[in-house]
């Protein structure tokens, strides 16, 4: 017998059905010489502290460098502290029974670094020895399984990418608990979570918003024209901005006393041709989703999955927007297939038999996995969201694959009076793959205008002149697909030119990680979504002032750790001498970290309203007295938003927040009002209509 184990049960089902083990058991599925079963993601982990024996949060126990890391089974909350998850357990015991019936093994699980993770600790866990085979597939149709089957390859030609995966496992488990750890016993108040990826995130997140707030705007006027020439109307600009208004309002009376018209100077026109993108990878289905759509990088994934899995879409977490040689031939089938679906019609319309674009083709550039594509079966039954984010896929497909567009750009420099106005044009010369959409710049960028044909010595009437009073824009708040553009491209926030040339293609987090680093923020009330924006909340801005110059906020170090985990993984680097590095990195943030002052006279000192006796304390979640006896108690996070600490000493102080904006009642409509406090010492609403019920 042999044993396939897979990463999920509907995965194993599917392989199980073309592998003709038809008879389902408890756990897993038998027959024609094979057992099938699953893993339900991580069945298996590192352990924490205490299964080392330490408990608590103690400076005496840092830093926590385990020799050898121990490998315990998932656990999950209970009322004291954390227990084995009894479903893993009981599959776990499912998956030790068939591996020791079986000759040898093969490995199903998702063909990635956490894929290969899953499987490998629960191998090592299970002290098994059996050889095994590996299922390296990028989509779940047919054919790709029966290819794969057909294909099956040494385990051990995957173990730079175990390595790479357990030293990533290792390396977030070093930094994230002792820099948790020292931070949290230096602050005395509360715990403050850190991470080797999460911190340096928070830190870009953190950096834009105070660059954002505090930037200085300033007001300038420009003066624009308009020109109609051969019946096509057109703008120009004036190139000076000036600072004060009433100098403009000065140069518009002059130039209209003086002739009303402008000559033309220089006309410049150029060809420019916009290469067609290439496919999605997942960083950029998710970023495209987050404009487009306002889903969230995780969303995204788990909708990405879940077509996956239903064999609509290939892999969804690949890292690479190219496709290998051998895969070319398979093109023309995908597209065919689209024919099949109504909204793609009109597109694949426009599609050039023949003369499909092979600069998708690159076998150099494909990781793993090659970029994002659809598959031959085409879906019918779809929700909103799946439906959208599948024509995502299927249209970068098409536009891929087209033609480049061409188009002619014009520059016409102007004078009216003395003074330079210009005008900008264009002309699409060849439509090529902005046809698919017919968008033919980009979302965010001014249209151009259409031009008429101008020459050096034109005369040209102004026909309407106005001020334009514009302002200096300060640099953006990130939103989700923003903030996933500087984790991908990390590198070009370095300083130092050196590092920024050995890091530019390198980001932090992988395409599989990054969602979750983002989820991973706002679960620890380290940010907030502000409309589209993401920005910190003040526990996430104290954490970012007390990190922002340590290493642990370092993005150019979290990157370089990237680039050797991808060389671990290509079997170019050494894994031991990877963690010796992240363990000296560990002792070094807690030393720092715990040398860390956190100036606690930011908080006020707040007497408990109800006993009038003790000092309350007050942390990011809830705000609380002390004696049990009297138990007072305010939860800091009301109908989905935080009580700042000011509106806590109005409360406690004057017995009434003051009005606080866009809380959400239970059926999801927003809603201001003041929290008071009531002469029970229980808190309700009260609208600004006077009107108050019962939180």
């Amino acid at each position: 017998m042999k044993t396939i184990i897979a990463e999920k049960p509907s995965v194993a089902r599917e392989i199980a059905g073309l592998v003709g083990a038809s008879d389902k058991k408890d756990g897993y599925l038998t027959g024609n010489g094979y057992f099938v079963t699953w893993a339900f993601g991580h069945l298996i982990g590192l352990g924490m502290p205490e299964d080392y024996g330490i408990s608590g949060f103690g400076k005496a126990s840092l830093p926590i460098l385990p020799t050898p890391f121990m490998l315990t089974v998932r656990k999950v909350k209970k009322d004291k502290g954390y227990q084995a998850d009894a479903g893993a357990l009981k599959q776990l015991k499912v998956i030790e029974k068939l591996f020791n019936q079986s000759e040898s093994l093969i490995v199903a699980t998702d063909a990635g670094r956490e894929g290969e993770l899953i499987f490998r600790y629960i191998y090592e866990y299970l002290k098994c020895r059996k050889s095994f085979e590996r299922l390296w597939i990028s989509s779940l149709t047919e054919k790709a399984i029966k290819q794969g089957f057909d294909n099956l390859k040494d385990g051990k030609e995957f173990d730079g990418l175990y390595q790479a995966a357990q030293g990533r496992s290792r390396a977030d488990w070093l930094v994230g608990i002792n820099a948790t750890q020292a931070l949290s016993i230096a602050a005395g108040n509360g715990i403050y979570s850190l991470g080797r990826v999460q911190t340096p995130t928070l830190a870009l997140i953190c950096k834009r918003y105070l660059e954002n707030k505090n930037f200085s705007i300033q007001k300038y006027w420009q003066i624009q024209l308009l020109h109609t020439k051969e019946q096509i109307n057109f703008k120009s600009i004036s190139t000076t901005r000036w600072q004060d208004k009433k100098l403009a309002d000065d140069t518009l009376k002059s130039i209209e006393r003086n002739g009303d018209t402008a000559r033309v100077i220089s006309v410049e026109s150029k060809n420019v041709t916009e290469q067609p993108p290439l496919l999605f990878d997942l960083t950029g289905l998710q970023k495209e989703a987050n404009k487009k759509l306002n889903l969230s990088a995780e969303k995204t994934l788990n909708i990405a999955q879940s077509l996956y899995e239903k064999k609509f879409i290939t892999y969804p977490r690949t890292g690479s927007k190219y496709i290998p040689e051998d895969m070319w031939a398979e093109i023309p089938n995908l597209v065919r297939a689209l024919q099949n679906r109504e909204n793609c019609k009109t597109a694949l319309s426009k599609i050039k038999w023949g003369r499909f674009n092979k600069r998708i083709v690159n076998d150099l550039r494909v990781t793993d996995h090659h970029g994002l594509l659809i598959t031959d079966k085409i879906p019918s039954v779809l929700s909103a969201d799946e439906n959208a984010v599948y024509d995502m896929i299927a249209f970068r497909l098409l536009e891929a694959i087209s033609q480049a567009c061409i188009k002619e750009i014009t520059d016409v420099s102007l004078q009216a009076l003395h003074y330079d106005f210009t005008a900008k044009g264009c002309k699409i010369l060849e439509a090529g793959w902005r046809m698919i959409k017919g968008n033919f710049s980009e979302d965010d960028a001014e249209p151009i205008q259409d031009l008429p044909q101008l020459k050096k010595g034109d005369e040209l009437k102004i026909k309407e002149a106005a001020i334009l009073e514009k302002k200096t824009k300060p640099p953006v708040l990130y939103t989700e697909a923003g903030l996933l553009s500087a984790m991908e491209t990390a590198g070009k926030e370095i300083e130092n030119e050196e590092e920024r040339k050995a890091l530019q293609n390198v980001g932090i987090g992988t395409p599989a990680t990054r969602a979750a680093i983002i989820e991973t923020l706002f679960t620890r009330n380290y940010i907030q979504r502000e409309k589209k924006s993401l920005i910190p909340t003040e526990k996430g801005l104290q954490v970012y002032e007390l990190v922002k110059d340590r290493k642990i906020a370092d993005v150019a170090m979290t990157a370089e750790w990237e680039l050797a985990l991808q060389k671990i993984e290509n079997n170019e680097a050494d894994a031991e001498s990877f963690q010796k590095e992240m363990e000296v990195y560990a002792k070094t943030i807690t030393d720092e970290l715990l040398q860390t002052s956190i100036a606690q006279n930011n908080l006020p000192k707040l007497v408990c309203p109800k006993c009038k006796s003790q000092q309350l304390i007050i942390r990011d979640k809830i705000v609380k007295c002390p004696d049990e006896k009297c138990n007072w108690v305010q939860f800091r996070n009301v109908c989905e938003v935080q009580i700042s600490v000011a509106d806590i000493e109005n409360l406690v102080n004057k017995g009434k927040t003051n009005l606080i904006k866009g809380m959400k009642s239970k059926a999801g409509k927003k809603f201001d009002a003041h929290i008071v406090l009531n002469e029970d010492f229980k808190t309700s609403f009260e609208f600004a209509k006077n009107k108050s019920y019962k939180k």
